[in-house]
Parts: structure tokens; C-alpha cells; sequence
């Protein structure tokens, strides 16, 4: 019965799309956060490190999500894969609201998450309870470095 159960849940997961975000929205996932420590993943099926690094970050939030992290993750997959990036996630065991990166504009988009960012994956930005970026990192993070900068602002 509890397989049963595990199944239908997984399917009506899968069943829901990814929620859409974009340069404007952006800003108002970060004020919803507000009050949370927030480390916000931008990755997608295709990158490698992203693959290697998400269930490190699912057992980060789950170690340090009572003393108020919060983990958003933003899939910069096309449309078309999303049924790829909701597997990838649903198999890592993310359990915090997932995006999928819709831009009206892709430039717009990258400038509006952090100017000096190009676009590359993995990346993953802190911000702290006040919600303003502490610290960005671009590429492989060791996560010890990514827990301690954690550590300071919980």
C-alpha cells in the first residue's frame, strides 16, 4: 500500500509543471524569502556538476532547514526537457518549490539575477534574512566552503 501510495504522489508530481519564472519575478521570489537564509541553485540536466552537486544540496537545506536555510532551485533547461528536470529533481529528493527559468528576455534575465554573472552552471547565490546577496559562487562549490558561509548568517 505505501508503494502504492509513494507512486501516485510521484506521478502527480511529475504531473505538475515546474513554476515558470522570469526577470521580473525574480525579485519577488526573493521578498517571499524574506527572513530565510536563501541559497538559490541555477542549474540544469545537461551540466554535469549541476547532477553531482544537487543531492549534496538537498542534504544541506535538510541538515540546516531548522535553523531557517531555505533551497531554491531554478532549472535552466528549455521547456521541452522539463519532464527531464522534474525526474532529475523528483530522483534527488528536492522537496522545496522548483522553478524553471522562462525569461522574456534571456540577457535581461542573467543581469537582473547578478550583472557580472554570464549565465554559467552551475551557480548558486546566498543571500541572507534581510534578503540581500551576501556572496555568488559560479561553477563546482565545495560544499564545506558553501556550509560555512551558510553558518554565519543562520
Amino acid at each position: 500500500m505505501k508503494l502504492l501510495l509513494a507512486a501516485v504522489f510521484a506521478f502527480a508530481a511529475m504531473s505538475q509543471p515546474l513554476t515558470r519564472i522570469n526577470e521580473t519575478g525574480y525579485p519577488k521570489l526573493l521578498a517571499a524569502n524574506k527572513g530565510k537564509v536563501l541559497l538559490v541553485d541555477f542549474w540544469a540536466t545537461w551540466c554535469v556538476p549541476c547532477r553531482k552537486e544537487m543531492p549534496e544540496l538537498v542534504k544541506l537545506e535538510a541538515k540546516l532547514k531548522a535553523k531557517g536555510l531555505a533551497l531554491v532551485t531554478i532549472s535552466a533547461d528549455d521547456v521541452e526537457n522539463e519532464v527531464q528536470a522534474k525526474e532529475f529533481l523528483a530522483k534527488t529528493g528536492v522537496k522545496s518549490t522548483a522553478y524553471l527559468k522562462a525569461p522574456k528576455d534571456d540577457d535581461a534575465f542573467v543581469r537582473a539575477i547578478d550583472p557580472k554573472w554570464g549565465g554559467e552552471l552551475p551557480a548558486l547565490i546566498l543571500y541572507d534574512k534581510a534578503g540581500r546577496k551576501v556572496k555568488m559562487w559560479k561553477g563546482e562549490t565545495p560544499l564545506s566552503e558553501l556550509e560555512a558561509a551558510i553558518g554565519k548568517l543562520l
